[in-house]
């Protein structure tokens, strides 16, 4: 029995080049299936936009891929592993690998780091250039894909409510005092509850004392006239964050931005519970990968010939989609406030941690 942690320099080369192969291989595949057929459902919404064309395609293309990729990652490396694993059965490798010495953990080692790797990788990815993609294709969708806003994490259409009034506006940029609203729209009400005026204002922006709008009118409805106002000061009770944090999107914020948000709602007395369970899971998300070798292990182990190979195979297959249901499940129980965030966020990871050890144990060790 052989004790070291790669026992072969060769072996483990060649499996983790087999399994990262096998890994672009199903991505690519995937990702092509799966852009071309959201490129057919949503081109048409893309051109429906005075003057777009073939730029604003391909402009979409480039915000969508990245969040094509991060859903079908996880999915190609469990795909990735079944087929590694299955294929090495089948050509007895792991036979000849097992009669050697090595133990069954020591044959996953390779698979396991490298899937290690995948997940460094995956975070990075998602931190860097998913979080911006998606807060700059919330944007342009929220535009119905016109012009793109200056501010990638540019929040659109937030209601405010003060007193009986509400305030709306199209889009709000920037943090703090420095926070810019535009297309904004103020809606009073009389004490009866009924609609008094509403004032509409290209720009807002913070004075300390409320809200300067530029070039405001004002619409009566009583009287049915409309009057223009200049610029005017209003909204002297509402506060830069309660247009700020209203609308927090967790999937375009990177890992400081959100835990900085949640802060700052916390300050602010709101509600916290869902924005952390997506703060952790942005942790155990990309993790799931070291969990695929663990779990579509059982292909590896038992003999070809006896016939049960593709039974195996679909154990695993099966096992790893079941982590993917349950991960979801406890996410989803975690954004209702049913779960505490970080049981939401790292239970199904340990779970089928233990889930897989214990099956890689019990048929082989």
């Amino acid at each position: 029995m052989h004790f070291e942690f790669f026992p072969s320099r060769t072996v483990a080369v060649y499996m983790a080049r087999k399994f990262l192969t096998s890994i672009l291989a199903v991505v690519a595949l995937l990702f092509l299936v799966l852009q071309s057929l959201d490129l057919l459902g949503e081109s048409g919404k893309i051109l429906a936009y005075p003057g777009n064309g073939q730029a604003q395609l391909l402009t979409y293309i480039s915000l969508r891929a990245p969040q094509i990729i991060d859903l079908v990652l996880p999915f190609s490396v469990l795909l990735a592993t079944i087929i590694t694993l299955a294929t090495l059965n089948q050509n007895s490798e792991v036979v000849a690998m097992k009669a050697s010495g090595l133990s069954a953990h020591q044959v996953l080692a390779p698979l396991l780091i490298a899937a290690f790797g995948v997940s460094a990788i995956t975070f990075v990815f998602s931190e860097r250039i998913l979080t911006r993609a998606t807060a700059t294709l919330d944007a342009w969708e929220a535009a119905d894909f016109g012009p793109i806003p200056r501010d990638s994490n540019v929040k659109s259409n937030i209601w405010v409510r003060e007193g009986d009034n509400i305030i709306q506006a199209d889009t709000v940029e920037g943090t703090g005092n420095a926070t810019r609203l535009t297309g904004v729209a103020v809606y009073a009400r009389d004490s009866q509850g009924g609609m008094a005026r509403i004032i509409r204002a290209r720009e807002g922006t913070y004075t300390g004392k409320g809200w300067k709008l530029t070039d405001a009118t004002q619409f009566d409805v009583a009287s049915g006239q409309k009057q223009a106002l200049g610029d005017i000061v209003a909204a002297g009770d509402v506060r830069p964050d309660q247009f700020t944090l209203s609308k927090v999107n967790a999937d375009g914020l990177s890992f400081p931005q959100l835990w900085a948000a949640i802060q700052e709602l916390k300050a602010a007395g709101r509600p916290t519970a869902a924005l952390e369970a997506n703060l952790w899971h942005k942790l155990s998300g990309p993790l799931s990968a070291l969990l695929m070798p663990l779990l579509g292990a059982v292909a590896a182990f038992g003999l070809a010939r006896s016939g049960q190979l593709f039974i195996r195979a679909v154990i695993g297959m099966a096992l790893g989609f079941a982590y993917f249901v349950a991960d979801n499940f406890a996410l989803a129980m975690g954004n209702l406030g049913a779960y505490p965030p970080i049981l939401a966020a790292w239970s199904p990871f340990f779970l089928f941690l233990m889930v897989g050890e214990t099956v890689l144990i019990r048929t082989e060790e």
